[in-house]
């Protein structure tokens, strides 16, 4: 509820990193891993804002950052086939009235 992100390890209660404050104090909606990039997540904060993290390319904070104009978006999910190296990913956003926007992630935070 306050913006922080933790990463944790399955054997530990502890977390491996935390970011504090990471959308601006904003809330955080969904986190999700990018399928086709292991060091890659994507963060959706109640603003309709995304963060895409990339932790081999920078591990303190996030290396882009897109606002959804118009609705509010209250979802997202990841679109890909993980076992197929055509470096493809999609984010499917669910907005306040009901509309699905597809849209493509750029190769370099999509490619294995």
């Amino acid at each position: 509820s306050d913006g922080s992100i933790r990463l944790h390890q399955m054997t530990s209660e502890y977390p491996l990193m935390q970011w504090n404050d990471s959308t601006n104090g904003q809330p955080v909606i969904a986190l999700q891993w990018a399928l086709t990039r292991p060091a890659v997540f994507f963060v959706l904060d109640a603003s309709s804002n995304i963060y895409i993290w990339d932790l081999l390319e920078n591990d303190m904070l996030p290396v882009a950052k897109q606002t959804i104009p118009s609705e509010n978006v209250v979802t997202m999910t990841l679109l890909g086939e993980p076992e197929k190296n055509n470096g493809l990913l999609g984010i499917a956003l669910a907005k306040e009235f009901g509309q699905i926007d597809i849209q493509y992630v750029k190769k370099k935070w999509a490619s294995p």
